[in-house]
């Protein structure tokens, strides 16, 4: 029944708030960048002020499947009073067919971890919240992104979880960007923070039976190539039980999931990586 104290002209704003802002959103534009996109969940907490309410981002692999992303943490967003962020990088953005751009962070002029913290400034606006801090998991592709962007910005995290990423950068100060960080203040700008990557909860997943190589073995003449591009590994995890010691060595605390018969699916990741998220939240949020 239609509520007779509400016009139809509030009753028709009052339903495309709903079918709009809230809960499963649709695909907006970034308004920073339009070459890029995201889809969010909103829970109907976000109305109330008082509220506490956090952001999560959960970012893609190279299949691009970005509502799949979405998703599969809505039920997480719902119950933990969270904003889902699933943000789109696509395909080819400089008009050369490059598929790994975001994964590398950086892409011609672009700057991946710029246009996601643009991103969440967008959102936080639009909703009236400032999300100082956020969680961040990435699966393959998106796992690539989130170990690098660890890096870059870890006082940005309250927590991060990296899925089955094909590459690792290591916390190697002999190698040169990608394969380490020796390079890392020159071509970024900034040294490495580790003593907040150091207090940064920080968790790595993938399943057992993910063992596929032919996508990630570096070969001489790729365009990613470099000495060392293969040496933390064979397969996926392999390369994640090296980039977990790299951490460990630098006094960065790793919780990790081998997860049994699992093969390379981002769906299969998520329950590992939001029963982390939970624990840090719950944590988080008793400080106040």
């Amino acid at each position: 029944m239609s509520n007779p104290d509400i016009s139809p002209e509030d009753a028709a704003l009052r339903a495309a708030k709903n079918v709009y802002h809230l809960g499963a959103t649709t695909v907006y534009s970034h308004p920073g960048d339009s070459r890029f996109a995201y889809t969010l969940y909103v829970p109907e907490a976000i109305e109330d002020s008082a509220r506490p309410v956090d952001l999560v981002v959960s970012l893609h692999g190279s299949t691009r499947a970005m509502e799949i992303y979405r998703n599969g943490f809505a039920e997480f967003g719902r119950w933990n009073d969270c904003v889902i962020l699933s943000p789109l990088f696509p395909v080819g953005v400089l008009g050369d067919g490059n598929g790994d751009g975001y994964k590398q962070i950086v892409e011609g002029d672009i700057r991946y971890d710029q246009v996601l913290l643009d991103m969440i400034a967008s959102v936080g606006k639009r909703y009236g919240r400032s999300f100082e801090t956020f969680a961040l998991f990435g699966y393959s592709g998106g796992g690539q992104f989130t170990h690098r962007f660890c890096y870059l910005h870890p006082e940005k995290l309250w927590a991060a979880s990296i899925g089955a990423p094909g590459s690792v950068t290591l916390l190697d100060a002999d190698q040169d960007w990608w394969v380490g960080v020796r390079d890392f203040a020159t071509r970024f700008g900034k040294p490495l923070n580790l003593p907040a990557l150091q207090r940064l909860p920080v968790h790595m997943v993938v399943g057992d039976s993910d063992l596929e190589t032919w996508e990630i073995t570096h070969r001489e003449g790729g365009k990613h190539f470099m000495a060392g591009a293969n040496a933390a590994g064979r397969t996926r995890p392999e390369r994640l039980a090296t980039l977990k010691a790299s951490f460990e060595a630098a006094g960065v605390q790793v919780h990790f999931d081998l997860l049994p018969n699992v093969a390379h699916q981002g769906i299969k990741a998520m329950p590992a990586a939001q029963d982390f998220f939970a624990k840090v939240l719950r944590h988080k949020r008793s400080l106040g």
